[in-house]
């Protein structure tokens, strides 16, 4: 059992809901946050967090002296800092090369330093897409038909190749350095204290503000979905038992296209199914996501709580409703970046 963590970026979205993860149901564990407050990152994710459990140190993980001062004190880092907006890494690449990579390399050099435990946490991106159920034989029976631990990497945005960038890192450090390190590749996130750039929480804050919602393109793409209170028990969950060295797909079999997924918000906030705007597809948009997460069951005995996606995404719905304070004056800007791209 770890005393004393370091998670980074854990003012950002899901770093954030593993911080009242840990701090709900580990009473006994301290939990120094590392984060850069960029646009993603908010103080007011931690706000009501008890002070003596929960300290906040605003700095940059590329900043070598900071991360090794604390790092030397800590028990084990969880590593959620990332810049992770693909349309963003479209439009700038820059900022993903040097926080997803660069970053990830200085945490990982100070952890071994110290022979700090280290657990990376990825994306299900680094694998590419896969191909719609409807275009595979047999509908979609058959192999080949999820990611897997053993799956290539296909990256295809500059977010997504940085993030498989730093987890070669990651194996490369376990292997030639003797990092004690885990990694995890997660599907897509929702829950409360999502930035409202994202999917989700676009089209929920879009008709609350009395916006039509928008869907790229076709809305065909599909998308893995899991709460993030699921990935955050998995990642504890590795965290303590997983096996140094090895890395754990975590998913919870919810499979859902943008436009269902739409059309759900759509109808559980009393609008017409067909009340949104479809505007130009991104540019290398990923076809499927899907996670084979039986060596994180099997091996860990880890279940999802949330298998229920319409009543999560219901509570979601209902946590931006009643949180209008904590994303009103971001709309506008949000919404103006992506008209610009006529999006």
């Amino acid at each position: 059992m770890f005393k004393n963590i370091i998670v980074t970026g854990g003012a950002g979205f899901i770093g954030s809901n593993f911080v009242h993860y840990v701090v709900n149901n580990h009473p006994e564990v301290h939990v120094t946050v590392l984060d850069k407050l960029t646009y993603a990152g908010n103080k007011e994710n931690l706000a009501g967090l008890p002070q003596d459990r929960v300290e906040l140190v605003v700095g940059d993980i590329c900043d070598k002296e900071l991360v090794d001062k604390l790092v030397q004190n800590a028990d084990a880092v969880v590593h959620y800092a990332a810049e992770s907006h693909n349309d963003n890494s479209l439009r700038n690449p820059d900022p993903f090369i040097q926080t997803n990579i660069v970053g990830t390399s200085v945490l990982i050099e100070a952890c071994t330093k110290y022979d700090v435990r280290f657990h990376h946490v990825s994306t299900d991106e680094v694998y590419g897409d896969l191909p719609l159920r409807e275009d595979l034989p047999g509908h979609g029976e058959g192999r080949g038909e999820k990611f897997t631990p053993e799956s290539p990497y296909k990256p295809s945005s500059p977010y997504s190749s940085s993030k498989a960038s730093s987890d070669l890192l990651v194996r490369a450090w376990v292997r030639s350095f003797g990092l004690k390190a885990t990694i995890s590749n997660c599907s897509n996130n929702y829950g409360p204290y999502q930035h409202i750039e994202k999917f989700i929480p676009r089209q929920i804050t879009n008709i609350l503000s009395g916006i039509r919602p928008k869907l790229y393109g076709t809305g065909k793409n599909v998308r893995d979905w899991i709460h993030t209170n699921d990935h955050s028990s998995a990642v504890w969950k590795i965290l303590n038992e997983g096996k140094i060295g090895e890395t754990y797909l975590i998913g919870a079999d919810g499979e859902k296209n943008n436009k269902e997924v739409l059309e759900l918000i759509l109808k559980l906030m009393g609008q017409p199914a067909d009340a949104y705007d479809q505007v130009k597809d991104r540019p290398g948009h990923d076809l499927r996501y899907a996670i084979d997460a039986s060596k994180l069951r099997n091996e860990l005995g880890w279940e999802p709580q949330y298998t229920n996606f319409e009543e999560g995404l219901k509570a979601t719905i209902d946590w931006y409703t009643n949180h209008r304070e904590w994303w009103q004056d971001q709309k506008a800007a949000v919404e103006a970046k992506y008209a610009k791209n006529g999006q």
